[in-house]
């Protein structure tokens, strides 16, 4: 029996020795998953409220009405359950209280840019609406696409804002998401980047769409290859991090306007046509080959939003599953998107 004792001290210290060496080493965040196969995929629609006349830059925010008005749209119109949030503040954060209302999962991305102050407040509120919605947001990002924007000029804030996070004691896992270039450390093969151990999951944007126009070495991807084209980045990526859950966190089409060619600047090829055909192929393929692998997917984008043009060329408006103005129109066999159902009746009644 005191040998027994012995065993049993020695394999709980054991245990602790390797969930120290986890914390050191960045792997010891509570809500950190591997490819575990019991893992149920997430089907999920980037979205963000600035429909119609309104825009992130100037005027009132979306209101909870309007907020209100676009999930029930996606319950009526769409089987999508889970949405990816893109920032918390200037009203942004009622978008939670909403999603918890009707069962929706949220991925929610605080926004990280150059103001330093305005990210300070970012990650103040974003704490505290995961600690308030613990079961509504499921995971969080520090930043979207930061380093696209300004290469590594803001690691520091990234970096600022995941370990803020982690020492306020939030739940979720927390990445910053990127385009999977950048994920691959700019090289081929896919290499770790700098942030490898201090995210608990990886977010990569895929867009075979800027592909066909910014990429030297993908210059040309028809949207019928297109999910072929995310499925073998996301592969790459799950073998450069084997030990990160990997979610394509964009991925889509524009519909719009009808024939717009993608023209690539190192070739010159046209190689890519918009149109709402082209996004209903890409987006049903992609989430079928998406649910073949249980792997997660967040199509860009819920509904267009129709102050981009200018930011994003001829198509930056025209890349919503539904439009961007009254009566919010989505397009038309959604619910054949991969393995899942839309569900009946899931809306909570107040």
């Amino acid at each position: 029996m005191k040998n027994f004792f012995l065993i049993i001290i020695v394999i709980m210290a054991l245990i602790d020795c390797r969930a120290a060496l986890a914390r050191k080493h960045g792997h010891g965040h509570p809500q950190t998953i591997s490819h575990a196969k019991n893992n149920k995929a997430l089907q999920c629609a980037a979205f963000s409220p600035y429909v119609g006349k309104l825009s992130p830059d100037y005027g009132p925010p979306p209101s909870k009405e309007l907020i209100d008005e676009l999930l029930d749209k996606l319950i009526e119109k769409t089987p999508f359950r889970c949405i990816m949030t893109y920032g918390v503040l200037n009203g942004l954060d009622t978008i939670f209280a909403s999603a918890k209302e009707r069962n929706f999962k949220v991925i929610a991305i605080l926004w990280i840019d150059k103001e330093i102050e305005i990210n300070s407040q970012s990650i103040t509120k974003g704490i505290e609406v995961a600690k308030a919605y613990p079961d509504t947001i499921i995971k969080l990002s520090c930043g979207s696409e930061v380093r696209t924007r300004h290469g590594n000029k803001f690691d520091g804030e990234i970096t600022r804002c995941i370990d803020s996070l982690h020492k306020a004691g939030v739940k979720q896992p927390v990445t910053t998401i990127d385009v999977w270039w950048e994920w691959c450390n700019h090289a081929t093969p896919c290499e770790q980047n700098s942030f490898t151990e201090s995210v608990d999951w990886i977010g990569a944007n895929i867009h075979p769409w800027w592909e066909s126009i910014f990429s030297g070495l993908y210059p040309c991807i028809p949207a019928e290859k297109a999910a072929d084209f995310s499925i073998a980045r996301l592969e790459e990526l799950r073998k450069t991090y084997p030990k990160k859950e990997v979610i394509v966190t964009e991925f889509g089409w524009p519909n719009a306007p009808e024939g717009e060619t993608a023209t690539n600047i190192h070739t010159g090829q046209h190689c890519g046509v918009s149109s709402s055909d082209n996004q209903k192929t890409v987006v049903q393929n992609t989430f079928k080959k998406l649910a073949e692998r249980n792997w997660s997917g967040v199509v860009f984008e819920a509904f267009s939003e129709n102050w981009k043009p200018g930011s994003e060329g001829n198509v930056g408006g025209s890349w919503g599953i539904c439009r961007g103005a009254w009566p919010y129109g989505c397009m038309d066999d959604l619910l054949e998107l991969g393995s899942q159902k839309s569900p009946k009746n899931d809306k909570k009644i107040k």
